[in-house]
């Protein structure tokens, strides 16, 4: 078709991101949140002032998402100026790569997300294996930014799929080495169920240090809310090429809500913090499961023959993520309700018993 003609040659050679949607009655497949709002922020959604949102739908939304960010500079605890909000994390990672260029550099395995927005617009990715403990290999990750000099470096800590936290002081000799020369982005999407603090408290300390958060993982992943938290003159730049209007009206007001309500958000992740413990005690008692300690809301585990034990767990009703290709061999399980992870268990060891 003359169509495939006019298309760029980066865009035409990508295979679009399919997030299928496969009929299951327990859906742990994609790292979501087994819990929505608070009691107290869907009683603050039905007050008067939630209502009145929904007569003025006929105009554009905040295009600075003020009441939002407010929020959010609460929660994190950074200055208003250091936010930039996004349509989730996919649309800011967007917006950076598409203000500084690249090359991309990033570790594999990791969020594909990194991989096709690279791809997509056009610029030079450079991927760097994990070692054999799921941790950065540091000596080549220096030797690629000596050679290649990188513009842009993500950093997911804890990392997707693997589950694990980089080594602190291997990032922050990136960070350092980098200082000047390249932008270093520490993308936290899982830091709210890891033991370690995260990177935000050293904000100040490096210029060229960029943190990415999310809503998505602790029960707002249908919002499509995430943070850009930076240095202001990055925060600035970004802002130039962020869409007019990013964040609908809705999201905006219930994303503020929800962040208004901390100790409901806290305690929710501290429950799922203890499931996925209790997870993975049951899943390491099971002869042929070996699951990796995680510091998500997920647990990468390997298996004997991955595709049947997938393929046996959905004739059952349970969806985990097949990692074939990404991490051979291995299927992830999101953490969900204790119920859920009750049944997942019970029919996991069925089907290894019958392996």
């Amino acid at each position: 078709m003359y169509i495939n003609k006019l298309i760029k040659p980066n865009v035409y050679s990508l295979s679009a991101y399919e997030a299928k949607e496969i009929p299951c009655k327990i859906k742990l497949d994609a790292n979501e949140s087994p819990y929505g709002l608070s009691d107290k922020a869907l009683s603050d959604l039905r007050s008067l002032k939630s209502q009145r949102l929904f007569t003025t739908l006929n105009k554009y939304p905040d295009p600075q998402a003020n009441n939002l960010k407010k929020k959010a500079s609460k929660y994190f605890g950074v200055r208003l100026e250091k936010i930039l909000h996004g349509n989730g994390s996919d649309e800011l990672i967007y917006y950076l790569i598409t203000t500084f260029g690249g090359p991309v550099l990033y570790p594999v395995p990791t969020f594909s997300m990194y991989v096709i927005i690279t791809q997509a617009l056009g610029e030079e990715k450079i991927e760097i294996k994990l070692d054999e403990r799921f941790d950065l290999n540091l000596e080549k990750i220096l030797e690629a930014i000596k050679k290649e000099k990188p513009k842009l470096i993500f950093l997911s800590s804890p990392n997707n799929p693997t589950g694990n936290c980089f080594s602190t002081d291997k990032i922050l000799r990136i960070i350092e080495i980098t200082s000047e020369k390249s932008i270093v982005l520490v993308d936290e999407a899982y830091q709210p169920f890891a033991s370690e603090k995260g990177f935000l408290p050293m904000l100040d300390d490096y210029k060229n240090l960029v943190i990415l958060r999310t809503l998505s993982k602790v029960g707002l992943a249908g919002l499509r809310v995430g943070f850009l938290i930076a240095d202001e003159n990055i925060i600035n730049q970004v802002n130039k090429v962020r869409l007019p209007f990013n964040i609908n009206s809705l999201s905006q007001a219930i994303a503020a809500i929800a962040l208004n309500d901390k100790r409901a958000l806290k305690a929710r992740i501290k429950y799922i913090v203890s499931e996925r413990e209790r997870l993975y005690e049951d899943m390491s008692k099971i002869r042929g499961i070996m699951p990796y300690p995680s510091e998500a809301n997920f647990i990468l585990f390997r298996v004997k023959d991955s595709d049947k034990a997938y393929n046996e767990l959905l004739k059952r009703g349970i969806l985990v993520r097949n990692m074939k290709g990404v991490v051979n061999g291995c299927l992830r399980v999101t953490v969900g309700t204790p119920e859920e992870n009750r049944i997942f268990i019970d029919a996991l060891k069925g089907i290894i018993n019958k392996m």
